[in-house]
């Protein structure tokens, strides 16, 4: 095993490691029993089964890979069946940030969720930021895609160091991480 003595050969490590974790085709499913089940993701990124904490990681990151968005919302399905959940905002939370190649034209912004899912932001998985909350609307709420129509909530500590790597370009604040920019907010 390689020495993982600098942060891009631990990045390359976590990296590959990633690769190797494959998630279920849920893409392809389409069960023909359909219903709900009172499992709530709450905004915190905290998963909640008849109003009763889920406390067992590994019980969530199963319940997370069967997790997908349909049209009429969250939904966990198996090949036999597909189950409506409550998600009141996103349903992961992006709580740590690593910066590779910090500054140069390979930076990339590898983030780290609530289950430990690792998503490097780029055009497959862009960062978004909506002004859409009702208690506050001039409040930003960032999200990183992590999966086809998944996205986290960036952390509000990880906004603030997205802000600090930031620059203005005509008029709108961006970030870079793998050759894209990402508009974080208008000046």
């Amino acid at each position: 095993m390689a020495e993982l003595n600098t942060p891009e050969s631990l990045y390359e490590a976590l990296r590959a490691e990633a690769g190797e974790q494959t998630l279920p085709p849920v893409h392809l499913w389409n069960p023909e029993r359909r219903g709900t089940i009172d499992i709530q993701i709450k905004r915190d990124g905290r998963w909640f089964h008849e109003g009763v904490e889920i406390k067992r990681i590994g019980l969530v990151k199963v319940l997370a890979s069967v997790l997908r968005r349909d049209e009429d919302g969250f939904v966990l399905v198996t090949p036999a069946e597909r189950l409506l959940i409550t998600v009141d905002d996103a349903p992961f939370i992006a709580g740590g940030m690593d910066v590779i190649n910090a500054g140069t034209a390979e930076q990339e912004l590898l983030f780290t969720t609530n289950i430990g899912e690792l998503v490097v932001a780029n055009a497959e998985r862009p960062i978004t930021v909506t002004y859409d909350n009702p208690r506050d609307p001039e409040e930003p709420r960032p999200y990183v895609e992590i999966r086809k129509g998944l996205h986290a909530l960036i952390a509000r500590s990880v906004f603030y160091r997205l802000v600090e790597l930031g620059r203005e370009e005509n008029g709108r604040f961006v970030v870079t991480s793998a050759g894209m920019d990402f508009e974080l907010g208008t000046i």
